[in-house]
């Protein structure tokens, strides 16, 4: 047990030590440890924040990073024994955090604090974290009687299993999918693309260009392929992942454990007194109800849907000169590339000359910098779970530390697809006066590199590191001392994103780009007139876009709105009325969107998902302000750094938007950046 390195005490976690044996020897040791920690907490015969809630906070942090190690390890590195050792911790996981979480005597004691003396003397911030915590309690089911306490465990197990089972399918049917085209299939797909096709098949032993369907190969094939036959094959089996529409998934169908999970969610709030899962999810959110979300939701789709109808009209029209009369799903993306480079004289892959990885990153330092007066130094001695990972620490313009992050940012085998950043270390103070630093995970699934060439990424894929290093930022750069409400903790769900579409801003400014841009080859920067092109394209088919987000955010919102347990046919329903209300793209009937909507089958966005909007409406209208005073204006920088990122879950999030615009937030700006309003 003391050669584990998962419970070695070392700044970092010992990645390149780590394997899938040690996995639950932590976890058990650790659980032990922690609960015997608690029972010595509450018996103590006057408790203080002093000698309760700071203590129950740090062992937690301490379990918190050994479990985030093993969690993101499964994510990244998702072998066969990673995947069955993370399997067997989970239940122990999930048993402990709802133990905990119905646990009388810990509410009592977090309760009793609130009515003693020294409450008055507790800063705001220590007041928020008790009142958050005892609302986290009920939400858990604190106040059920044993009976129903052990069904609430059971099932909250159980939907661990299912969340985790979901993401497993998702994973294996998009990696296990192979396609293996012709040479005259390739007509049309860029050379990035194909020699990673290539690639592909030399690995497993076959001739030709072979791809799978993770995102930078199916983005590939159904934007660039000039196949109209490849086109709807690659992408019948994209849409239905997971699923048994085909015949070579049925094996990882998620309909039963989609099924399943909605059951278990009913009941789960069914205990607590819910009416419906949407109402329990907002209870922890920004929204104060379920009709300001559907209000918001469908409002911005009406104000969307006559240009949308537009923009479709237009490449309908334009799909005509090819002979297309009748526009399928499988044609959008090509034709809106085709039309994008008529109209703008412009690709993305034109762009991605202009945009070696390495650039990119130097160029989205560069900026934090202009704003924060934060400088970010790569460490090269620290221990990585694979060779294309890289760890960066974050120094203040004073050169203090601040905070570290790992970036791993290419596709592989056996790593789940998306782009997400977590946190591994949360900031705090310790006894000792001195601050324990964050890290956080920054994870991306770009192209990778090729024998040739080194990894050059798309703007889109620019907007994408840009979103995720600025959830970086806000867990990194936070001032606030107290575990509970640091970095990304105790921010509601519906503010999260603010941070994160705040950056990709800079993604759309002719100085941003510059500084991010720079061709691989030549070292010159990002030409004018692709610069003046690519601008000019910002809004193309910004509508349809959003009225895509906007059917996910209401699928989502409205299925966990529905009481009961609905079956997959009721689900489809659902869609179907939403579809009606925000879709004027063809629909493909056979598509099973739910089937892969790990966001909220596998992740925390259970109607939920409504908050990239949400957040979106918050993060223009923030940005609305550099607009004004200037894109890096150092003192606006300042204001945006001490609200919004220093201050983590420490205050309401719309007090803390108001203190920084001197007002409430507008939609104004949200529309404008769309093209929806001039």
């Amino acid at each position: 047990m003391t050669k584990n390195p998962l419970l070695q005490k070392t700044k970092f976690s010992a990645f390149n030590k780590i394997s899938a044996k040690h996995f639950k020897p932590a976890i058990v040791k650790t659980l032990k440890t922690t609960r015997s920690t608690i029972k010595k907490l509450l018996s103590q015969k006057k408790l203080t924040w002093s000698n309760f809630v700071e203590p129950f906070e740090s062992i937690h942090e301490h379990l918190s990073f050994i479990w985030s190690t093993i969690y993101h390890l499964n994510a990244v590195m998702g072998t066969k024994e990673i995947r069955a050792a993370y399997e067997k911790c989970l239940p122990l996981i999930t048993q402990y955090s709802a133990e905990i979480s119905q646990n009388n005597k810990l509410y009592n004691a977090f309760s009793s604090i609130t009515k003693n003396k020294e409450y008055q003397s507790l800063d705001p911030t220590q007041k928020k974290i008790l009142c958050d915590k005892l609302r986290d309690f009920r939400l858990s089911g604190v106040a059920l009687q044993p009976k129903d306490k052990k069904l609430f465990i059971h099932l909250t197990q159980r939907l661990a299993e299912l969340s985790n089972k979901f993401a497993c399918n998702a994973l294996d049917s998009t990696q296990n999918y192979l396609i293996r085209i012709t040479k005259k299939q390739t007509q049309g797909l860029p050379e990035h693309i194909l020699a990673l096709g290539r690639e592909n098949a030399i690995k497993k032993n076959q001739k030709g260009w072979l791809f799978n369907l993770d995102l930078p190969s199916y983005q590939a094939l159904i934007t660039y392929a000039d196949s109209r036959g490849l086109r709807k094959k690659i992408y019948d089996a994209y849409v239905t992942r997971a699923s048994s529409a085909n015949p070579f998934f049925k094996k990882w169908d998620n309909t039963k454990i989609i099924e399943e999970i909605l059951k278990i969610r009913n009941k789960l709030i069914k205990l607590v007194s819910f009416k419906t899962y949407a109402e329990y999810s907002l209870a922890t959110k920004m929204a104060k109800n379920t009709d300001q979300v559907l209000d918001f939701l469908y409002d911005l789709a009406k104000k969307s849907l006559p240009s949308a109808k537009k923009e479709l009209k237009e490449l309908q029209k334009f799909a005509q000169k090819d002979g297309i009369k009748d526009l399928k799903p499988w044609d959008i993306a090509y034709y809106e590339e085709k039309q994008s480079k008529e109209k703008f004289k412009l690709s993305q892959e034109d762009l991605r000359p202009y945009f070696p990885i390495d650039q990119v990153i130097q160029g989205i330092f560069t900026i934090a910098k202009r704003l924060y007066g934060i400088t970010i130094k790569e460490k090269k001695s620290a221990s990585l779970w694979h060779k294309d990972v890289k760890f960066f620490e974050i120094y203040d313009h004073k050169k203090n530390l601040r905070g570290r992050f790992y970036m791993d940012l290419y596709c592989r085998e056996y790593k789940r697809g998306g782009a997400w950043m977590d946190d591994h270390q949360t900031r705090y103070r310790l006894k000792n006066s001195t601050i324990q630093l964050p890290i956080a995970f920054l994870v991306c699934n770009f192209s990778p590199p090729t024998k040739d060439k080194p990894a050059l990424i798309t703007h889109n894929d620019v907007l994408t590191l840009l979103h995720e290093f600025g959830h970086c930022l806000q867990h990194l750069l936070t001032r606030v001392d107290h575990i509970s409400a640091s970095g990304i903790k105790g921010v509601p769900w519906d503010a999260v994103e603010l941070a994160s579409q705040f950056m990709e801003n800079w993604g759309w400014q002719k100085e941003g780009i510059q500084l991010m841009s720079k061709h691989y080859k030549t070292k010159k920067p990002l030409p004018l007139i692709l610069l003046k092109r690519l601008l000019e394209n910002r809004n193309y088919h910004a509508s349809l876009h959003m009225l895509r987000q906007l059917e996910f955010s209401l699928i989502d919102f409205c299925i966990h709105l529905l009481p009961g347990s609905p079956k997959i046919g009721k689900i489809k329903e659902i869609i179907h009325q939403v579809q009606k209300l925000t879709r004027v793209t063809p629909i493909y009937k056979k598509a099973q969107t739910l089937h892969t909507f790990s966001h909220i089958f596998a992740g925390g966005y259970a109607a939920g998902y409504y908050s990239y909007k949400w957040a979106e409406v918050l993060s223009a209208d923030a940005f609305s302000k550099f607009e004004k005073d200037g894109i890096f204006n150092r003192k606006t920088g300042k204001e945006f750094l001490k609200y919004i990122l220093e201050t983590g879950g420490s205050e309401d999030p719309m007090v803390l938007f108001e203190k920084f615009r001197k007002r409430p937030p507008k939609i104004d700006a949200l529309l404008r950046h769309n093209g929806i309003v001039k």
